[in-house]
């Protein structure tokens, strides 16, 4: 496809913070075995996109791990591929970037040298399988300057664009707000794509007037001079930007409808392949609605929640409602309902954590209790 992808490897973390003190959002652990950055390279590869940069900002060393340089996603290739950007505003400086325009102005370069007509600019907190290619043959359809992929949302908060369209899918205002009353409204989740010419004329002119935040500073200013359009996604789309949406986007996942839109829709999503052995039972393991990856050795009861690879629980042990990362150790006769454990943690025997479906538990990784 004539397009290439650049993917913003966290934006503002402050309401994830216990589960990105170690990492960056784009390799925070999802159901079982994969990391949030796949879809976004998952999508741009089924759509055939093979030039993507990665503009990092902290914590990414996990991040480096996962990517392997994209042999995973077929990406380590001579010709384009992927290139990791370091978050510093010049080479010369250990200042990190204060948003989205001056890293894009940073790294103006890597866009003006490219051959493609368009460029793909998305978050990577986004769970979803979106055809790419169908985007820009609408946006070419209907001759747009700028498409912004939206879903209907109920939850809000302060960094989700409210959009509002005409007819046509014209984009008429773009609203910020906390207040959505239970109401579901259309929600820009984040992801756009724009001609790579007109990118690089507002990014050079925001960036001129000492302008950071594209949300805000370039859609929100922008959209009556430009011809932008919503492109709705119908399939089913997480938007992760804080623990409540973490834990709910996670538990959808519970749902065999929702794994197939979000991982087999328009195409597989990839993620870095490892060799574990097969999870063994024990004589007391008893599983209910659960999703168990490699490798686990389990003689409690798991219900309704998510197990991801390595992770021991002991006899007697009962795990409801919860997410349990790689290499946990759950303790015999210990109870977690509506947890998060990072990786590395481990629940002493006879252990008893309870959270609400609002307001989990989250124990940060290697931490014992």
């Amino acid at each position: 496809m004539n397009a290439m992808g650049i993917i913003f490897a966290s934006d503002r973390e402050v309401k994830l913070n216990e589960l990105t003190i170690h990492r960056t959002t784009a390799s925070l652990p999802f159901g079982g075995r994969y990391r949030l950055i796949d879809f976004a390279l998952s999508n741009f590869v089924n759509s055939g996109i093979t030039r993507i940069g990665i503009i990092a900002k902290n914590n990414y060393n996990s991040l480096m791990d996962h990517i392997r340089m994209g042999r995973d996603w077929d990406l380590n290739r001579k010709n384009s591929g992927i290139m990791v950007f370091p978050p510093f505003v010049r080479a010369t400086s250990q200042e990190v970037y204060k948003g989205k325009i001056e890293a894009l102005y940073t790294n103006l370069s890597y866009i003006k040298e490219a051959k493609e007509d368009y460029v793909f600019i998305v978050n990577s907190n986004i769970a979803a399988n979106i055809d790419f290619e169908a985007a820009v043959e609408k946006m070419e359809e209907k001759q747009a300057d700028l498409l912004v992929f939206t879903a209907r949302m109920t939850y809000a908060n302060s960094r989700r664009a409210i959009i509002s369209t005409d007819e046509n899918d014209r984009i008429t205002d773009v609203l910020f707000s906390d207040a959505f009353n239970g109401e579901e409204h259309l929600v820009g989740i984040n992801a756009y794509v724009i001609r790579r010419d007109l990118l690089c004329f507002l990014i050079e002119t925001a960036y001129a007037r000492s302008l950071v935040d594209w949300e805000k500073d370039v859609l929100q200013a922008q959209y009556k001079n430009m011809h932008m359009l919503s492109y709705e996604i119908k399939e089913h789309v997480a938007m992760i930007d804080d623990i409540k949406s973490y834990f709910k986007a996670s538990m959808d996942l519970l749902d065999k409808n929702v794994r197939e839109e979000l991982f087999h829709k328009n195409g597989n999503v990839l993620t870095k392949v490892k060799d574990s052995s097969p999870t063994t039972y024990g004589e007391n393991a008893v599983i209910k609605n659960s999703l168990i990856a490699d490798g686990c050795v389990i003689d409690g009861v798991v219900e309704n929640s998510i197990l991801f690879r390595g992770v021991k629980v002991g006899k007697g042990a009962h795990i409801s409602n919860s997410i349990v990362m790689e290499h946990a150790d759950i303790g015999e006769g210990a109870k977690l309902s509506y947890v998060i454990t990072d990786k590395k943690v481990t629940v002493s025997p006879n252990c008893s954590l309870s959270g609400f479906a609002t307001y989990p538990i989250v124990i940060v990784k290697g931490k014992t209790v």
